[in-house]
């Protein structure tokens, strides 16, 4: 049954990332499968309450994979961790089938909260380059989260979440597979607040410009 799983993380891998070519290949060679299959044991440890072998195994996979995942964090089906280096997943962390995270993700908590502190992710969310999203909130399934944002709070089903502080902008209503983000082309939220603001104030401009030129043919 592990290893059932453990391959259909592999297989998964491979068709999502164009540089893998065969199963085999992410067997070997891609450090982010290597993290899923010791966080899985170290997992098991925990569950079984064996926290000390269950960290031990947590650190020597961080020290190998240059990605730390408390062991006891929540994984589920087919993630696809990409480069990886720089990861850190904390302990109340859970995750969803069929996600994809990139490197330098964290998935943290914000310091002020017990018991559940990290965040629950939705199945089929992609979690960009960078991105930070801290504090025991959920983000809904489809969701796709834009390089270095910074989520700090929650995020609706099928939508996407740019910018520091994040906000969530949506994409036409429409479920967007994960791991097809274009991680160029993202709609900027501040950018489209300052258009707005500009407009607001050019507007202001004009009808001041109107009312003077009243009061001046009014005086006249």
């Amino acid at each position: 049954m592990i290893f059932k799983g453990l391959l259909d993380d592999a297989r998964s891998i491979r068709d999502r990332d164009p540089a893998a070519r065969t199963t085999l290949e992410v067997f070997l060679l891609y450090q982010g499968f290597h993290a899923l299959i010791l966080h899985r044991q170290a997992h098991w440890l925990y569950k079984h309450k064996r926290f000390f072998l269950a960290r031990w195994l947590s650190q020597f996979a961080r020290h190998m994979t240059g990605i730390e995942i408390h062991p006891g964090a929540t994984i589920g089906r087919r993630l696809f961790i990409d480069h990886g280096m720089g990861i850190v997943i904390g302990e109340t962390a859970e995750i969803g089938d069929d996600c994809t995270i990139y490197h330098g993700v964290t998935l943290g908590g914000t310091g002020h909260d017990t018991g559940k502190r990290h965040p629950t992710i939705g199945n089929n969310v992609l979690i960009s380059t960078g991105a930070k999203v801290l504090g025991p909130f959920h983000v809904g399934d489809n969701s796709r989260i834009g390089a270095n944002a910074v989520v700090l709070q929650e995020v609706p089903p099928n939508s996407t979440v740019v910018g520091m502080k994040a906000r969530v902008v949506k994409i036409d209503g429409q479920r967007v597979p994960s791991y097809d983000l274009d991680q160029i082309h993202l709609p900027d939220p501040l950018a489209q607040e300052l258009c707005r603001l500009q407009h607001r104030v050019y507007a202001n401009e004009q009808k001041l410009w109107r009312e003077e030129l009243r009061d001046r043919e009014a005086d006249e």
